[in-house]
């Protein structure tokens, strides 16, 4: 098991920053593969970033790119994702997710790959 809590949401204006961090407990963490994952109401969940078990690998969503930044500590099993210049069109809840198993590739966008998931952080951007 794997459990994940994540932390630093909030209401932020556009043009701001935020930074959002996940702890994890439970199974190696430096055995999964960490994605950020977001949610915006009556949408579905979507991918916004994923970073490889050795942190050296990362991939965003193209609405993110250049804005948000994932990053991991694997000596403080944690995850970070850093977002710049938000806009309020990011509104969302924000999910941390684990993926265990291995499926060929450093990262991965699609949420079936991920099993574990935290309980997620409002990020609110007005405009």
């Amino acid at each position: 098991q794997v459990q994940l809590v994540e932390s630093g949401g909030g209401l932020v204006q556009a043009g701001g920053s935020l930074r959002l961090s996940c702890a994890a407990s439970g199974r190696a963490f430096s055995s999964a593969v960490m994605g950020w994952f977001r949610q915006a109401p009556g949408k579905e969940r979507e991918f916004v970033a994923a970073i490889s078990r050795n942190g050296i690998i990362t991939t965003y969503a193209d609405s993110v790119k250049g804005r948000f930044t994932i990053s991991r500590d694997n000596t403080k099993n944690t995850v970070a994702l850093q977002m710049n210049s938000v806009k309020p069109e990011d509104t969302a809840v924000f999910y941390c997710a684990a993926a265990m198993d291995a499926y060929g590739s450093p990262t991965y966008s699609r949420l079936q790959y991920y099993g574990y998931w935290g309980q997620g952080t409002q990020v609110t951007v007005s405009s």
